[in-house]
């Protein structure tokens, strides 16, 4: 028996929560969950605000921990190795995405907290593909935030071939922005966080931001007109986006990272005059999740968090529906 914490219906509190997982698929691990990190997506399951949320329900696809049982086709990993594992927990491993080593595209992806049960518990399972071992030097307490916030701000780097002379801006120095200003610092780049308070500038520039920008301030946006190659938006709200449009290069890029729900408002005469494009991405491949945390463990580039108990899930909720972790809220089992 798997033995976790789950939510009976939109919004509930958590309760003790046990199932019987059945026998190990062949090619599948059982990971003992150490830790797992909290990601503002598993609050939208909680509350269903995405519509395909079952109850009872098990939050949790940021884990880090040990292998504790192997399928018997996994050669790739031994018992007792260290790993994590992020938002998908199988792909189908034929379709052209898998097999072009875009698997986080796979249309057959199986989310590890839809339709399944995730690791807010002591025991979870996932296909061994879409597992990735840890490396030696980065702590196990801070590797679950990097499989879903960390890939997702890296792996937009990869696929664009981010140079190092860019110069790039983040929206939102949150769960996903501060991760994203440390590794765009270490890639190189010229780093520009927009922020809105004197409070989270000093932590922007604290986190590798070079300089920063009043968001609320709609002339020192217009003074930014054509300065960033690319902008990376990790918030879920809907913005004035046609302002930040305005701070791009000619050929310059809005990412969307966050997940905004309303529709966005986009003048094509902004994108079409310079050239520019509006993109978005999810996650990363396993072998992006790989080459990610071998980045972030060569320049110590690592989340900010706050652990709580796994019995004290609920104030760890709570704290994040307030807006006040800095930055990451991470759940340790005993």
């Amino acid at each position: 028996m798997i033995k976790a914490y789950a939510v009976n219906e939109p919004g509930g509190k958590f309760e003790p929560f046990e199932y019987d997982p059945g026998p190990l698929d062949d090619h599948d691990v059982e990971i003992e969950v150490e830790y797992c990190g909290i990601c503002h997506s598993d609050l939208s399951m909680i509350n269903n605000e995405w519509g395909m949320t079952q109850y009872p329900f098990v939050p949790g696809h940021e884990v880090a921990g040990k292998i504790s049982a192997l399928g018997k086709h996994v050669t790739q990993f031994s018992i007792g190795d260290r790993v994590g594992l992020g938002w998908h927990s199988a792909y189908c491993n034929h379709c052209l995405s898998c097999l072009e080593g875009d698997q986080n595209l796979c249309a057959s992806a199986q989310g590890t907290i839809i339709h399944r049960h995730g690791g807010f518990a002591d025991k979870v399972r996932a296909q061994a593909m879409s597992v990735v071992a840890l490396p030696e030097g980065l702590s196990s307490e801070v590797a679950g935030p990097l499989f879903c916030g960390g890939v997702t701000v890296y792996n937009p780097m990869k696929q664009f071939e981010l140079k190092p002379t860019a110069s790039v801006a983040v929206i939102g120095i949150g769960g996903l922005g501060h991760m994203a200003l440390q590794f765009l610092n270490a890639w190189g780049c010229e780093v520009t966080a927009f922020t809105s308070t004197e409070a989270k500038r000093t932590e922007a520039l604290e986190l590798g931001a070079g300089y920063t920008l009043d968001s609320r301030d709609s002339d020192a946006l217009a003074q930014a007109a054509n300065k960033f190659d690319l902008i990376l938006s990790t918030v879920n709200v809907g913005l004035d986006w046609n302002a930040y449009l305005g701070t791009l290069k000619p050929k310059g890029r809005l990412h969307i990272l966050g997940a905004v729900l309303e529709p966005m408002m986009i003048s094509v005469m902004a994108l079409m005059g310079g050239q520019r494009s509006l993109s978005s991405s999810p996650v990363g491949s396993p072998a992006t999740i790989a080459q990610m945390l071998e980045f972030a463990t060569r320049h110590d580039i690592t989340p900010r968090v706050e652990v709580y108990d796994m019995a004290n899930v609920d104030a760890a909720i709570d704290k994040l529906k307030n807006g006040s972790p800095r930055y990451r809220l991470v759940l340790k089992n005993p």
